[in-house]
């Protein structure tokens, strides 16, 4: 089977990294990645190519597109570079992340490729929206909700909804979810898993003992979050745990060369903390450590949840969909959530103590995990709307 999976990130990773679980998840099968964000340094499987139209992102207020040269031109190549993908591919599945949910600002290259897709112009694919838990907050929510339902009912076969709906039920954000005429599926969270014994590898690897202490800081893909970053390494000092714990951080591939390198050198003079841009083994950490802090997008959190490593996340201030997450996750007793005084480097110091003293949790993870592996059979075996 060929599928061509389109997923456009414009701030952070978690758009582009769940694209990337469920395209591994599609093995042996092929599978085009089609992106048109900033580079992400993860390794992608021989069963995949990967096509990267010309980058364009956004600022971190989602208020201006942003892109290297004219944007009109750079649009123009997009559009004509997307069309040309789906003839020389004629795929079975035509696989399309977030849209119509939201960006509504690619439409100059999503319409008119669907559109073609619609009238036949590359034979008869599915096309399939690839949709994450929780949707952000719009200014004008009837008219955004009435768009989407026609844009689906246009363009689109299936609906594959990231989430466990015992846990977030797509109208709690969605209102008018039971209006959508196509069919809607469930997937369960999608993560990438830790290997089998990567805690006790991790931990050998780094030269960590039993009574070690590993804190994983993180900040997804680094455009925002970095104060978090900033406040552990100043916590670090401040901590009584015994022996010295490892600090590892990671900024993100897109945090600003500039504060990348303050952060380094706030870090210097503790030999306990090492300050990188990116883990391509980042749920294996996860999993031979004992405390995570990190934001709370989704990603991270379900990274967290698969990894059982007792985790504080600070939420994206920017829409609702973080703090939504990390605070239904919180009342379930699966991690803490920190607010803006707990980054104080004291305060922060005592939270970490406390988790890295409680242990790592016992029992299974409160929801399920099987996203990627289920959205797989999705698209491989699903039936085509006539």
């Amino acid at each position: 089977m060929n599928i061509v999976f389109y997923c456009q990130h414009v701030l952070g990773l978690g758009h582009y990294m769940r694209s990337l679980a469920i395209v591994r998840a599609l093995a042996p099968h092929r599978v085009v990645f089609v992106t048109g964000g900033p580079d992400v340094p993860a390794g992608l499987g021989p069963h995949v190519v990967h096509e990267r139209l010309p980058v364009l992102s956004m600022d971190e207020e989602f208020s201006q597109m942003l892109a290297q040269g004219d944007p009109e031109a750079v649009k123009s190549e997009r559009r004509e570079r997307l069309l040309a993908i789906l003839e020389r591919e004629r795929p079975d599945a035509f696989v399309v992340e977030l849209y119509p949910f939201g960006r509504r600002a690619f439409e100059f290259e999503l319409v008119p490729a669907l559109q073609a897709i619609r009238e036949g112009a590359f034979g008869r694919p599915r096309v399939l929206c690839s949709l994450r838990d929780i949707l952000v907050e719009k200014a004008d929510p009837g008219k955004y909700q009435a768009r989407v339902l026609k844009r689906l009912e246009e363009f689109f076969d299936g609906l594959l909804v990231h989430s466990d709906p015992a846990l977030f039920p797509l109208e709690e954000t969605f209102p008018r979810a039971r209006e959508i005429t196509i069919p809607v599926e469930y997937t369960g969270f999608v993560v990438e898993r830790p290997t089998p014994g990567a805690r006790e590898r991790v931990r050998a690897e780094l030269g960590l003992t039993i009574g070690d202490t590993l804190i994983v800081a993180s900040a997804g893909g680094g455009k925002v979050g970095s104060e978090l970053l900033f406040s552990a390494v100043a916590a670090y000092p401040l901590l009584t745990l015994f022996p010295e714990p490892r600090l590892e951080v990671f900024s993100g591939p897109f945090l600003d060369e500039t504060v990348y390198k303050r952060l380094g050198a706030d870090a210097c003079p503790h030999s306990g903390i090492r300050v990188s841009r990116f883990a391509g083994n980042f749920p294996d950490l996860l999993a031979g450590a004992d405390v995570s802090l990190s934001l709370a997008g989704y990603n991270t959190t379900m990274n967290v949840l698969a990894a059982g490593v007792p985790a504080l996340v600070w939420p994206f201030a920017q829409n609702r969909e973080q703090s939504m997450r990390a605070l239904r996750l919180q009342s379930m007793g699966a991690l803490g959530v920190l607010g803006q005084a707990d980054l104080e480097p004291a305060r922060l110091a005592r939270l970490v103590e406390a988790l890295a003293r409680g242990g790592r949790p016992e029992g299974g993870c409160p929801v399920r995990l099987d996203g990627a592996e289920r959205a797989a059979r999705l698209i491989l075996h699903g039936q085509r709307r006539l």
